[in-house]
């Protein structure tokens, strides 16, 4: 590893007898033994010399060594003392730094606190002087001077809050003190005498006096700036509580709007008369304006509680009509920092959505309600959410909201019954099958006024109100699906799940079951597409409610069972269409199964029943389509409801067809498969647009015909040997199973005794079923299947009509 070497003397696994032969590879090689041998030798000869010199050269290595040692013993020895001689001298020097620098720090500590009491004895004869002077010009009323010497005074004292245990010092603050709490005083005082709390006669305008006041109380006690602030606005609105007392006319409602003209003209007034005596930072037009929100809340309250049975809904609408657009001119007028909590409260807005209930929403909605006067001249009420003064008054109006809420509920049953009632005048919609089934205009009526109603309870409230609201929209939403959706729907003659004597006889009689009219194909579509509608916009409701709603009761609104009703709906007129359309093939799926295929001799074009499948597919099929334009998933599922019913039906009537002969058999599979390409264009027959087949639906119709035209073959097949026919019938239907199988021996003609051993065969060749599933297939043995069920009905049917 050290020495690497391709010499193979060298390997630690070499060979002396495998290096020779290396050497020596044949007998002519031996010839040239005696060159290299010399070789060898000569090698053997160079490593000897250079292991002597080798050996020669250790012999002097550990006397070199121990001489090398002492050489660094030595250095280091001499380093150390080097080292010793710098501490020293370092240790000398920063000793005579010391004794430099000592007068230099005394000469500093001398002047830092000579300048400490140069700077002490100016303050304190600044606050001497400022005391002296602060009093004087109390006594003087020299408030502009005051303001700025009280600060400077003040900003002094601070320094001497280290030195209160001095006399002097203490005597001085004393002093200041008295002189702050002797200002208050003069001040509110002066304020008193100003705007006397008796009478409501004021001074022809502001003094300067009493401006520079001002500035003074805001260096004050802020206690001395609220008892200002306090008498000035009770003063300025005493004139309010006596002109709209509640035995006054113009204190009820309907004269709401002569409250808020009245604080607008007394804001006009006190800009002009006293917006300069108050400094800007008390913002005491936005004060006046909260407080008397605040006086005209508890007003409201009192006397609608006084006079509760008096109040009508559109006389309760139009004063928070009122009140809502005044609560908007203060948003847009004040900041509203002002407020009790002392912060404006600001609200993330809702993030961006497609749902159509967050387009604007004017007041002048509820206005609509409210009143017959006119237009308002007032501003429209900002969102709720960006409006801090939301509610400062309007509130006092939630306890009585019963009265909108009963009132709404009125109106809502109203509206059904009218809807109702133009339904049944009106008739049902016109065939459309150019722009699609058309959504009942009642449907936009209905949540237009829902909007309303929900934009008009959230500007009043958003607790319980509008959980009741809401329970009152899932009882109409409720009515709505049940009277004007399920209630209209077009009456089959025969119910889904069994079948009447009016319906034994037409099919006796040989007479068509009555399909449904081209203008009920297109309610029944035009109703889907309502409940559609309702589904998705009932469920933007829902999102619009719980915005607006308080947080807490969020979990209470919940319209999931009035979805569900929608739902129901568009089930059930998918079912109807699916009905009409498999009815309607009925009677060519009877008349195949009556036809004598053993006597057909040739096979030719499809047959009449085909033909008439496929007029009747051609008939509905285009109609609701364009009636379903706008809603292309329920028209999918109506073609895949269809194909589900169709096709087990057609093979339960292809199994009543027996005997069947060889041609008969290929004429039934022409038909099959006919009608499997029409079914496979169910979705765009006749239409001028050709669109692929849903992959859902085309893989239903491919295994359910599959399996019919493998049946066929099954038929078609010859049943000897015996065991070919079988292994044929197992490859061929993956379903296979001994019911199965006898049918298409019935189809085939043959006698019970030769169905025995075949069947016997058959239970032979069946793959035995695993283990875990035996269970699973005696239970199934036990449950009947569905075909099952259909000989039972037919066993019935036959029953009735020979009673009959």
């Amino acid at each position: 590893e050290v020495f690497p070497s391709q010499d193979p003397l060298d390997r630690a696994d070499f060979n002396a007898v495998e290096y020779i032969n290396t050497l020596f590879p044949t007998e002519q090689s031996l010839a040239n033994i005696d060159e290299v041998v010399n070789k060898i030798r000569l090698k053997i000869r160079r490593l000897d010399d250079n292991i002597r010199t080798v050996v020669r050269g250790q012999t002097n290595v550990g006397q070199d060594g121990r001489q090398a040692l002492e050489e660094a013993q030595k250095a280091i020895q001499q380093l150390f003392g080097k080292i010793k001689d710098i501490k020293d001298k370092a240790e000398k020097s920063e000793q005579m730094v010391k004794e430099i620098t000592r007068d230099i720090k005394q000469l500093d500590h001398a002047k830092r606190h000579l300048t400490t009491s140069i700077t002490t004895l100016n303050h304190l004869h600044m606050l001497a002087g400022g005391v002296d002077s602060l009093e004087a010009m109390t006594r003087r009323r020299q408030y502009g001077e005051v303001a700025n010497l009280l600060q400077g005074v003040m900003n002094v004292l601070e320094h001497f809050h280290k030195y209160m245990g001095i006399p002097q010092i203490r005597q001085l603050s004393e002093r200041v003190k008295a002189a702050q709490t002797e200002l208050g005083q003069q001040i509110l005082a002066d304020f008193e005498e100003a705007f006397p709390s008796q009478g409501t006669k004021r001074p022809g305008g502001p003094s300067n006096v009493l401006r520079d006041a001002c500035l003074v109380a805001n260096i004050l006690d802020p206690r001395i700036k609220q008892e200002i602030i306090k008498k000035f606005i009770k003063q300025h609105l005493s004139e309010y509580l006596v002109l709209f007392q509640e035995n006054q006319d113009v204190a009820w409602l309907d004269k709401i709007d002569r409250r808020y003209a009245w604080i607008k003209r007394q804001l006009v007034d006190y800009e002009e008369k006293y917006g300069r005596m108050f400094p800007r930072e008390w913002y005491m037009t936005e004060r006046i304006a909260v407080e008397f929100c605040h006086v005209t809340r508890t007003e409201l309250a009192k006397i609608m509680r006084t006079r509760a049975k008096e109040i009508e809904v559109k006389l309760l609408l139009f004063a928070i009509q009122r009140t809502t657009n005044f609560e908007g001119f203060l948003a847009k007028r004040f900041s509203g920092c002002t407020l009790t909590d002392g912060t404006l409260k600001k609200l993330e807005s809702p993030p961006a959505s497609t749902n159509p209930f967050l387009e604007d929403e004017p007041a002048s909605e509820v206005e609509e309600l409210a009143t017959e006067k006119g237009d308002l001249d007032q501003p429209k009420k900002p969102k709720a959410p960006d409006n801090p003064f939301h509610g400062i008054v309007s509130k006092c109006f939630e306890p009585h909201l019963y009265v909108y809420i009963e009132s709404q509920d009125k109106n809502l049953g109203e509206l059904i019954d009218r809807f109702v009632a133009d339904f049944k005048a009106q008739g049902p919609p016109k065939p459309n099958t150019d722009e699609g089934g058309a959504v009942l205009p009642s449907c936009a009526d209905l949540f237009v006024y829902y909007k309303k109603c929900m934009v008009q309870c959230s500007q009043l409230s958003t607790g319980e109100p509008m959980i009741a609201l809401t329970t009152i929209f899932q009882k109409y939403l409720r009515e709505y699906a049940w009277k004007i959706l399920s209630g209209n729907l077009p009456k089959t003659t025969t119910s889904s799940g069994g079948l009447t004597i009016s319906s034994l006889l037409k099919e006796k009689e040989g007479s068509e079951v009555a399909k449904f009219t081209l203008e009920e194909l297109c309610l029944i579509c035009s109703i889907l597409s309502t409940a559609e509608y309702c589904l998705a916009t009932t469920q933007q409701l829902e999102e619009k409610l719980k915005e607006k709603v308080d947080v807490s009761l969020i979990e209470r609104i919940n319209l999931t069972g009035e979805m569900d009703t929608f739902s129901t709906v568009i089930s059930s007129s998918i079912q109807l269409l699916v009905q009409d359309l498999d009815a309607a093939c009925d009677p060519a799926l009877t008349a195949m199964s009556k036809m004598q295929w053993q006597n057909v001799e040739h096979v030719g074009d499809q047959s009449p029943y085909v033909t008439s499948v496929i007029l009747h597919i051609k008939q509905n099929v285009p109609i609701i389509r364009d009636n379903l334009a706008s809603t292309r998933k329920y028209f999918t599922q109506f073609c895949i409801k269809f194909a589900n019913s169709f096709i087990p039906k057609f093979i339960t009537h292809l199994f009543k067809c027996k005997p069947i002969s060889m041609v008969g058999a290929e004429q039934l599979l022409l038909d099959t498969h006919s009608l499997k390409m029409v079914l496979l264009d169910l979705p765009s027959i006749g239409s001028q647009v050709v669109r692929k087949a849903p992959a859902s639906y085309t893989k239903i119709v491919v295994k359910g015909m599959t399996r019919a035209e493998m049946i066929l073959k099954v038929v078609m097949a010859p049943h000897e040997p015996l065991v070919v026919f079988v292994d044929n019938y197992i490859k061929l239907l993956t379903d296979c199973n001994t019911e199965t199988f006898q049918k298409i021996l019935d189809m085939k003609g043959l006698k019970r005794s030769e169905q025995s051993s075949m069947l016997e065969l058959l239970r032979q060749r069946l793959p035995a079923p695993p283990s875990g599933a035996e269970a699973s297939s005696s239970l199934s043995l036990m449950a009947p299947t569905p075909e099952q069920e259909s000989s039972r009905i037919r066993k019935l049917e036959k029953l009735i009509k020979k009673r009959l």
